[in-house]
């Protein structure tokens, strides 16, 4: 089982991190000091499990919880808080469990087998439909204030390292997650890969250019975006595709 842990408090972290590496069962241990790196850590990988605190800054746990009950796929919820009185809220929307902190062994071993038996009884059903996806929104932080990226105000995508840019018209938004974990859950949503670098949102191209040494560009309005020879093929396929359903106007204008 594959866990991560959340809390502001780093001894009371620390401790919940313990005690999980001692549980049978328990692979691997992540911590996140709090929601916001918490949802980045579970946009880049894959969790069974989040034992997620509950009063915390910026966002609290029932807010991340909240969120993370959007995805397709969530990872079970355990709270392991000091405060009674948020039990009725987390069951409400979907808590695998509910700890009151200090947690002793016998307490956490029982949560852990509660999430083996809701995972093992809530497998994802691959037909289903109108799922939404945590990933429809991102969030940064900026100045020290965390807000959130609609993924349709995303012209295209530059990978920089371990992070990515998100480019929209209004500037672009740094964000620790890889490119091929957003390419997997913005395909659906019209984004390609177009460059080794780079994903782009179909929809956003205005026209095609071609550059100075007779490379291709995808124009959006927020700028540029080169196209790789081995991906150009299908992206114009797409965009004659787009075009025959009156999405995209070759001359440069977008309906």
């Amino acid at each position: 089982m594959r866990v991560l842990a959340v809390d502001d408090v780093a001894p009371a972290l620390e401790e919940l991190r313990r005690l999980l590496l001692e549980s049978p069962g328990v692979e691997e241990v992540a911590t996140a000091p709090g929601p916001v790196e918490a949802l980045r850590r579970i946009q880049a990988d894959r969790f069974d499990v989040v034992f997620l605190d509950v009063s915390m800054p910026a966002m609290d746990g029932m807010e991340l919880a909240s969120l993370l009950a959007r995805m397709t796929d969530p990872p079970a919820i355990v709270f392991v808080t000091a405060f009674e009185e948020h039990a009725a809220s987390a069951y409400g929307i979907g808590a695998v469990d509910y700890l009151l902190k200090p947690v002793g062994p016998e307490r956490l071993a029982a949560a852990l087998d509660r999430v083996r038996r809701f995972t093992a009884a809530a497998a994802p059903d691959p037909e289903a439909v109108g799922a939404v996806d945590a990933l429809a929104a991102v969030p940064v932080e900026l100045g020290g204030r965390t807000r959130f990226v609609r993924r349709d105000d995303v012209r295209f995508v530059e990978a920089q390292g371990d992070y990515v840019r998100l480019h929209t018209t209004t500037g672009g938004h740094l964000v620790r997650i890889p490119i091929s974990r957003l390419e997997e859950h913005w395909a659906p949503a019209g984004f390609v890969r177009v460059h080794r670098s780079y994903l782009l949102a179909v929809p956003a191209v205005r026209e095609l250019r071609s550059d100075v040494s007779g490379g291709l560009l995808a124009h959006t309005d927020a700028g540029d975006v080169p196209v790789s020879r081995r991906h150009a093929r299908q992206l114009r396929e797409l965009l004659l595709e787009a075009a025959t359903r009156g999405d995209f106007d070759p001359r440069g204008s977008r309906r």
